[in-house]
């Protein structure tokens, strides 16, 4: 009797022999043929599916979509040229505000050499 075991112990079960091979990419290819999209027909109206999402191929949604598409396009190249112009806005305020700020030093730097070249000065 064993310590730490236990008596049952099952057998292993023998590998399945395959008795086809199929080749998974010919099986899809014979599957799907050279259409790889999925189409659909509602009332009257086509619609695709790419990319993870379902687009209006014809019917009366379909200009509206590509205009949608166009118009996001826009959009998002308007964002990414804010965007530029904000960091370019920045940019140009620290630049500005390091020049005042180094104008000011400058002015301060000034005023204590006109005085001290008041004091050293007694013939004047």
């Amino acid at each position: 009797m064993p310590l730490f075991g236990s008596k049952f112990s099952p057998k292993k079960t023998p590998h399945r022999k395959s008795s086809v091979n199929v080749n998974s990419d010919k099986l899809l290819e014979d599957l799907v043929g050279d259409q790889r999209l999925v189409k659909i027909n509602l009332n009257g109206q086509e619609l695709i599916f790419e990319n993870g999402e379902w687009i209006p191929s014809s019917g009366k949604n379909s200009s509206t979509h590509k205009l949608n598409q166009k118009l996001r396009k826009k959009l998002a190249e308007l964002q990414e040229e804010n965007n530029l112009l904000k960091v370019k806005y920045e940019l140009v305020l620290n630049m500005l505000t390091q020049a005042t700020a180094e104008s000011q030093v400058m002015e301060r730097e000034l005023e204590v050499l006109k005085k001290s070249s008041r004091i050293k000065s007694p013939y004047k």
